[in-house]
């Protein structure tokens, strides 16, 4: 008789168990949509500023935030659909973010001189760029 109310006893507590576990992965689901809502809404103001500036390196430091944010949000959605590949494509979206963000650093430095050289040498011919050969 003891044997049987062993079992019972346990099943009881098997089923505790799954109802615990069930119960903490609507709340990790929970929790990945709103992180994921909160990093949506948090991109518009990220684009906005990406937009009007008013600075250069206002600009390139928002586009370098968005980035990081979408990576985040690819990482979140790894966890919340269960997918390994999605932590691939975030690093590779990773890379490609900070390839752009040295590109346009160095496209806008590049500007940057050559309009200084420009204030500094009013004469020197338009068409023929800066005469040292740098850009």
């Amino acid at each position: 008789m003891e044997c049987k109310n062993f079992r019972y006893a346990f099943r009881d507590i098997a089923d505790t168990d799954d109802n615990i576990h069930m119960e903490v992965e609507m709340i990790y689901h929970n929790l990945y949509i709103t992180v994921l809502i909160l990093l949506a809404i948090m991109l518009f103001p990220c684009l906005v500023r990406a937009v009007r500036g008013p600075r250069i390196a206002d600009r390139l430091v928002s586009v370098n935030m968005m980035g990081t944010m979408v990576m985040v949000m690819i990482a979140v959605l790894a966890l919340l659909l269960d997918e390994g590949y999605l932590v691939d494509i975030c690093l590779l979206y990773a890379m490609i973010s900070f390839l752009a963000v040295v590109v346009l650093s160095k496209v806008y430095i590049g500007i940057y001189e050559e309009k200084r050289h420009k204030a500094e040498n009013p004469d020197e011919d338009e068409e023929g760029g800066m005469s040292d050969g740098s850009f």
